[in-house]
């Protein structure tokens, strides 16, 4: 699957993790990456290997997260894959991390779908969103309530947008991993106590690696999916299926 030279897509969260593994992913298959991310060494490092053009900005400012995409200027794709969480209760829920998980995961993914799809517009349409969102938004993950409220608000803003924006010839979708092997999921999943009761709900008898997220996107985003929008592919070892 190629087809991405002569492409730009830019990827917020692109400094660690799956938005990191996407952007080199889509780099290797000819695409331009302007990489969006909190941390100037981490976009430093992605530029060296990609050539990427960095951006770097805290998107839980709605002011810097729109000024962010204007200065990227128009792109063929977006992926939305910067998300935070903070583990909380519904009963310990706090404003604070309320405010800091919708304010990146929900708000700043809308603001940037927003920015980019009135690009696409007036260059005529045409183009591809993927929101990364979570399975946390399909199922009931303890100390998860705002996180899985922010990923559940992602899914129906995903739709939402494919319906608007489908006219326009912009495909909207959306992936949501199961738990993926990220430096901090892999310390945090290492303890069998937590990881065994988790494994045995993965039919492939294990858990997702950045790089299967990474390729779904690719995947998602290419012509090899024409016709597909407004989907929620669940990029989860079968997770969901049991």
């Amino acid at each position: 699957m190629n087809g991405f030279e002569n492409k730009t897509a830019i990827v917020t969260g692109a400094g660690k993790g799956i938005g990191r593994a996407t952007a080199l992913d889509l780099a290797n298959r000819g695409a331009k990456i302007i990489a969006f991310a909190r941390t100037k060494a981490d976009l430093d490092q992605l530029s060296d290997e990609i050539g990427s053009t960095s951006i770097v900005v805290d998107l839980s400012d709605t002011n810097s997260a729109r000024k962010a995409m204007q200065s990227a200027g128009t792109a063929d794709y977006l992926v939305n894959c910067a998300g935070t969480n903070v583990l909380q209760s519904v009963l310990d829920m706090t404003e604070d991390a309320y405010e800091l998980i919708m304010g990146i995961n929900l708000r700043a993914a809308l603001i940037c779908a927003q920015e980019f799809a009135r690009a696409r517009v007036t260059a005529g349409g045409g183009g591809a969103i993927v929101n990364v969102t979570s399975i946390a938004g399909h199922r009931g993950f303890e100390d998860h309530v705002v996180y899985a409220a922010s990923k559940a608000g992602l899914d129906g803003a995903t739709r939402v947008m494919a319906k608007e924006l489908g006219p326009h010839g912009i495909r909207v979708n959306a992936v949501a991993p199961t738990i993926t092997m990220t430096e901090l999921a892999a310390e945090a999943w290492s303890d069998p106590s937590k990881k065994d009761p988790m494994m045995v709900r993965h039919p492939l008898g294990r858990f997702a690696e950045v790089e299967d997220v990474a390729k779904t996107i690719a995947m998602l985003l290419s012509e090899d999916a024409p016709v597909v929008t407004g989907s929620i592919l669940p990029v989860d070892c079968g997770f969901l299926a049991v």
